[in-house]
């Protein structure tokens, strides 16, 4: 199954949302367009004009009877022919349950119209600022006219894919090594499977990677990191129970340097973006690890969680301003109306987006691709 398909599968919760808002936005005062009336009847010839009268002739002789007429065979009755199948639409109309009526139900574009779109996208989780960017663009040469709730998707689709375009950017790679990629995020986000996730597909393309598990207040995490790193080759540092993790990310640094490592992917424990003395420690890491490299951490990713809603602004906000962010990876898209909060955060930031993740397996994480999933979060068709 390739990854648009899944995702779009996946991400039935935000889909599913924007597309039955849309569809009650057009029927709410829509109607179906009426077929083209039949040609007019042509009118009836008229009669012809009654011929002269002709001048009295002789009686005719009688004319014999004509014969009755022979009866005709009853029609042999045919068989009822056999009713087909019930003709359906595809997986996704079954699944939402779409009438075929909704295709040709339309509604003229108007100011009323255009504020309840707006609306909805901010149910979305899109925000007040980006859902009024997107329905601007949406009405841009379109007011007026009829739309149907599949022109209305793929418009939709073609305005946020434009805002997204901009911020669909692999995670660079450097000729200098090692890169210190910092993975940043709140307690339940998913960096620890993210960061597992990445470093085996690095591993199989060919990457020397290396895995420093920063989170040493969790021993869960520490043993989650090192199921990956065995399942990907990858070697995992660690150090016991409550252990300094700036001090570890610095011994990380010293052994990817030794072993010629490509790559040193640091995890770090979750932090509350309100709790100042878990972010300082973060800051503490920073520091210590540019001691090293005054050009560390190369990468600092910053994993949101898609179950936060528009709280995701907020940590970018503050993981920007200690951490300096350069890039984001969304998860759990999947279990979420509020997929529309990525857009969001590429409106108003401008950050790299990196990689989204719909699910726990290993190729549930993918480049982020703004074409595919502007169509799998309105429901498009492709």
């Amino acid at each position: 199954m390739s990854f648009f398909k899944k995702m779009k599968d996946r991400m039935f919760k935000s889909s599913s949302k924007i597309e039955d808002g849309l569809e009650a936005i057009v029927e709410e005062e829509g109607s179906v367009d009426a077929p083209a009336p039949p040609p007019a009847p042509e009118p009836p010839a008229p009669a012809p004009a009654p011929a002269p009268a002709a001048p009295a002739a002789a009686p005719a002789a009688p004319v014999p009877p004509a014969p009755a007429p022979m009866p005709v065979p009853d029609p042999v009755p045919q068989p009822a022919a056999e009713a087909g199948p019930e003709k359906k639409g595809g997986l996704f109309a079954r699944m939402l349950g779409r009438a075929d009526k909704s295709s040709a139900m339309r509604r003229a574009l108007d100011d009323d119209m255009l504020e309840q779109i707006e609306d909805l996208l901010i149910t979305a989780d899109m925000g007040v600022e980006t859902a009024a960017r997107v329905t601007a663009n949406m009405a841009e040469g379109r007011m007026g006219q009829r739309l149907s709730t599949a022109e209305l998707k793929q418009v939709m689709a073609q305005e946020i894919a434009r805002i997204m375009e901009p911020v669909a950017r692999p995670l660079p790679l450097y000729p200098k090594t090692p890169q210190v990629v910092l993975v940043v995020g709140v307690n339940g986000s998913g960096k620890t499977t993210t960061i597992g996730k990445l470093a085996s597909q690095f591993r199989a393309a060919g990457k020397n990677v290396v895995i420093a598990a920063g989170d040493t207040f969790r021993a869960a995490a520490v043993e989650q990191l090192q199921v990956w790193g065995s399942r990907a080759g990858v070697p995992v540092l660690t150090a016991p129970e409550g252990s300094d993790p700036a001090s570890l990310a610095y011994e990380a640094m010293e052994k990817a340097q030794r072993d010629g490592a490509d790559l040193l992917m640091i995890d770090t424990a979750g932090r509350l973006q309100n709790r100042a003395d878990l972010m300082e420690e973060l800051a503490k890491i920073v520091r210590v690890i540019r001691k090293k490299d005054p050009e560390a951490p190369h990468n600092t990713l910053l994993v949101l969680d898609a179950t936060t809603g528009q709280n995701a602004v907020t940590q970018v906000q503050e993981f920007q301003r200690l951490a300096d962010v350069s890039g984001l990876v969304m998860t759990k898209l999947d279990g979420t109306a509020k997929g529309g909060v990525l857009v969001a955060l590429a409106d108003r930031f401008g950050l790299p987006i990196h990689a989204i993740g719909v699910g726990e397996q290993i190729d549930d994480l993918a480049p982020f691709d703004p074409e595919e999933f502007a169509a799998a979060l309105t429901g498009l068709e492709v």
